[in-house]
């Protein structure tokens, strides 16, 4: 099982492993994992290669521990004492404190950097081979390559975050611990932060506003918690409650939301009442003068839960929103405020707060007859009767007529119209019928009178010109592309891709550096010139010496494009270089 210099530090049974129980060995440089009823052993992990440990949550019925590894790999550990699950927390308990004694011990420090670089290179296989044909064979550094070549996908690789969305109930998963002096205590984490912040960026706001100047970060959340605005079945606020503004701005956010709708123009949200099913089972309506004399606690319950949901929503809205919109609270205080004074929070006094007010139902106004025009336009429209065209509707008949245009390719053949042609014209024959017979019968009876003339070419003279009609002889460069596919290897074909690949990569930054305007772009120039010189010693001329030996036929084809490219370059670059000379002097 163990070496004999490996000391076992815990032996812990009971451990289940992949539905097999078995016992799980502590040790000097790693853990091990052994089978009931066998001598070897099934799991081993170094020390080195443990990235982190973790554990179940409390409460969960399984007692687990995972191991997590440097290359993304588990292993989890199911205890199952059968004294109960007090002693399967036991367990659980002296295998974790000992591993959090001995890993920091041979704990690998990785650069975080290289395993970025290693992660880039690996979803991306065209830079992975870049990698190896440019760094690897010394064409160029690993700086200069991660700072030209690969710098576009690492940016890509940066802004490629996805956006955390926010949960309906994120408010009711903050459960409450008692202290046990009468208090509670709630345990926040960033991930409740972030989502309290954008779902009402007005507490957002006053957390810019009092944190750290006024207040803690601790005395925050507590007077948050302790608040009318995080309690708001209460029917009287506090004199001292630093979030009294917040609720009058989600009110008036309601408000706007109420007022303009749900998106549908056809719809009115505040026609909606209760109608109790006793009358009619619904379908008959009763007094609707009644005012409703249900409890003001239970209103407000449902305002809050309705209020929630638009807050929770608006946070799906501004992901795609336009950059104006500020969610992120990045405006300051003294910022203005009439952009959305209602998503941001953060509006001030009550004359900004009618701008915005106003201002919002202006656009509602604006937007409200092109969607209530094509609201109707869904509801006239029928797929087999096709698109409807409404009267008065300028657009919908300019597309009538432009669709009615007649287009001429010829216009005279359309004008014209088709004439008779002259070939079946009748005419006179000047000749008679027995001058085209006799005519006829003296040219045939020369046909079986020629002398065969056979010349004969010396087998010299016919391997040569099989050889030039040969696929890559002089005389099929017609049909050369055709059929180098088809004589050169894949291995050919695949080292050629990865020189192309090369070669195109380094010639996009040549050229980029024309015109050097600068002294920069001269020195990046000259580097790239001399990079596309090492580039030719190290990739190209061994690739022509290998087809030279293995490829008779195509051995000068393969790289004649790639040789011009260099070229062209190489004379550009003389041309500067000879310019540059001249005005110098």
């Amino acid at each position: 099982m163990t070496t004999s210099s490996e000391d076992v530090l815990l032996q812990m049974g009971e451990v289940r492993y992949k539905k097999g129980d078995g016992t799980l060995y502590v040790m000097n440089e790693r853990v091990a994992w052994m089978a009931e009823h066998r001598d070897t052993v099934t799991v081993s992990h170094r020390y080195a290669d443990i990235k982190t440990q973790k554990i179940s949550p409390e409460g969960k019925p399984k007692v687990q521990l995972q191991v997590v590894l440097h290359d993304g790999n588990t292993s989890t550990f199911h205890f199952v004492n059968r004294q109960g699950q007090a002693a399967m927390l036991a367990d659980r308990d002296k295998v974790k404190e000992l591993l959090q004694q001995l890993l920091p011990n041979f704990k690998r420090k990785v650069d975080k950097d290289l395993e970025d670089k290693n992660r880039i290179l690996v979803e991306n296989p065209n830079l992975l081979q870049l990698y190896k044909d440019l760094v690897i064979t010394k064409v160029l550094t690993s700086d200069e390559f991660w700072a030209t070549h690969a710098k576009d996908h690492a940016l890509k690789k940066m802004g490629r975050s996805q956006e955390i969305g926010v949960s309906g109930a994120f408010l009711a998963d903050i459960k409450p611990q008692t202290d046990g002096c009468n208090g509670l205590k709630y345990n926040l984490t960033s991930d409740v932060i972030h989502c309290i912040f954008k779902t009402y960026p007005a507490v957002k706001r006053k957390h810019f506003e009092n944190v750290p100047a006024k207040m803690s970060e601790a005395e925050f959340w507590t007077k948050f918690f302790q608040s009318h605005y995080f309690h708001r079945d209460r029917l009287t606020a506090g004199t001292k409650d630093i979030f009294t503004e917040c609720g009058k701005i989600d009110d008036q956010a309601l408000k706007a939301a109420v007022q303009q709708g749900a998106g549908d123009p056809l719809l009115d949200l505040k026609k909606f009442e209760d109608v109790p099913l006793e009358e009619g089972f619904g379908s008959v309506a009763g007094d609707r003068n009644v005012v409703n004399s249900g409890n003001i606690v239970h209103q407000n319950m449902i305002k809050r839960f309705n209020q929630h949901s638009i807050m929770v929503l608006k946070t799906c809205a501004n992901v795609t929103s336009a950059p104006s919109t500020m969610t992120n609270g990045t405006n300051n205080a003294n910022g203005p405020v009439s952009q959305s004074a209602y998503t941001n929070g953060m509006n001030g006094k009550g004359q900004a707060t009618a701008t915005a007010t106003k201002s919002s139902s202006d656009q509602v106004d604006k937007d409200e007859p092109q969607s209530k025009k094509q609201r109707l336009m869904e509801k006239i429209h029928y797929v087999d009767l096709g698109d409807p065209i409404l009267e008065g509707d300028d657009s919908a008949n300019g597309e009538k007529a432009k669709s009615k245009h007649f287009e001429l390719s010829k216009v005279e053949r359309y004008l014209n119209g088709p004439v008779q042609n002259s070939m079946y014209d009748n005419h006179n024959d000047p000749m008679s019928l027995e001058e085209v017979q006799y005519k006829l019968v003296r040219n045939s009876e020369s046909w079986l009178n020629r002398n065969v003339q056979r010349t004969f070419i010396c087998s010299k003279a016919a391997v040569n010109a099989l050889g030039e009609l040969s696929p890559g002889g002089s005389m099929m460069r017609g049909f050369q592309e055709q059929s180098a596919g088809q004589l050169v290897p894949n291995d050919f074909q695949r080292e050629l891709r990865h020189l192309y690949l090369s070669l195109s990569e380094l010639l996009k930054h040549f050229w980029s550096c024309f015109p050097p305007t600068s002294e920069e772009l001269e020195t990046k120039l000259q580097r790239m010139h001399e990079t596309l010189q090492r580039f030719k010693m190290a990739k190209l001329v061994p690739f022509e010496n290998r087809a030279m030996h293995e490829l008779s036929p195509l051995r000068s084809s393969l790289t004649q494009h790639l040789n011009q490219l260099l070229r062209t370059a190489n004379s550009k670059f003389a041309t500067w270089k000879e310019r540059k000379l001249r005005n110098t002097r």
